[in-house]
């Protein structure tokens, strides 16, 4: 049952990204071309690169380091537009780059995911990454429903009261994946914390400053880049939770994902008051 709700709750969170898009934000997209390139660089090779760095500076256990691997091929986050709106940031730029990150990630994602089986766990490993399911898999969670939602919204076959509702649903059925795989695997993430704690809390850091120092290369405002970092920070941990637990059958694999759920929130949080601070300065 868990393995067929958590896939259906993740392309329901995809599908309400959906409704928030437009052609538009596809053709701003053509505007801002360095921004968009960095952005998909950092979060198609940056990011992994940057994970591996970490799990193998810091030694952690194979499967905690494929798990931070999973994590970090995963792309933007869903919540990435809402937090980069709650910061001042540039809405629309996180937006469509949650949506590209999105696109490429039914072949990005097993092309990462399994390397890092194959180096971090090798002739050890216990699970293997069956690659056509897999992309088959985020095809139809990430992908499609997407494209699903944009298309209501383009043809405004889908009010906005509803859109809306769809969005708060959706906002929930992520927390309530979280909570689940935090509950369910509470003992595996008391024994890790201590290990893997650090290393989520480092990615999340370095990858959010480098998403801020890529969108100063490119002279993107202050909005422009907090887009950028957050875009990069905030992690989807519900599709690598949902590869971990549904595609791989290895719970263990997503304690990495729910550790990093938990910190990104608190780092984001943290950049929300500061942002709105500087704005209050500015304004008063």
């Amino acid at each position: 049952m868990i393995k067929l709700l958590l896939p259906l709750g993740l392309a329901f969170i995809m599908f309400s990204l959906g409704l928030g898009l437009k052609l538009a934000d596809f053709r701003r997209v053509l505007t801002r071309p360095d921004a968009i390139a960095l952005g998909l660089l950092a979060q198609v090779l940056l990011l992994p690169a940057t994970a591996w760095l970490i799990a193998t500076g810091l030694a952690l256990a194979p499967e905690a380091a494929v798990g931070l691997m999973i994590l970090a091929a995963c792309p933007g986050g869903v919540t990435a537009g809402m937090v980069t709106h709650l910061a001042r940031g540039e809405t629309a730029l996180s937006i469509s780059l949650t949506a590209l990150t999105s696109m490429v990630a039914f072949i990005s994602v097993p092309l990462i995911v399994g390397g890092s089986l194959a180096y971090f766990m090798g002739d050890a490993a216990s699970v293997s990454l069956p690659v056509g399911q897999t992309v088959g898999g985020l095809f139809l969670i990430t992908l499609l429903p997407v494209a699903v939602g944009l298309w209501l919204n383009e043809t405004e076959r889908i009010g906005v009261r509803h859109a809306q509702t769809i969005h708060r649903v959706a906002t929930g059925v992520f927390v309530l994946i979280v909570l689940f795989t935090f509950a369910s695997q509470w003992p595996a993430m008391a024994r890790h914390f201590p290990s893997v704690g650090p290393a989520a809390l480092l990615l999340n850091g370095i990858t959010m400053l480098t998403g801020a120092l890529l969108g100063a290369l490119v002279r993107l405002d202050g909005a422009g880049r907090v887009a950028l970092a957050m875009e990069c920070g905030m992690q989807n941990s519900a599709l690598g939770i949902t590869l971990a637990v549904s595609l791989l059958a290895a719970p263990a694999l997503a304690v990495p994902a729910v550790i990093y759920a938990f910190l990104m929130n608190l780092t984001a949080f943290a950049v929300i008051v500061v942002r709105r601070m500087q704005h209050r300065a500015v304004t008063s």
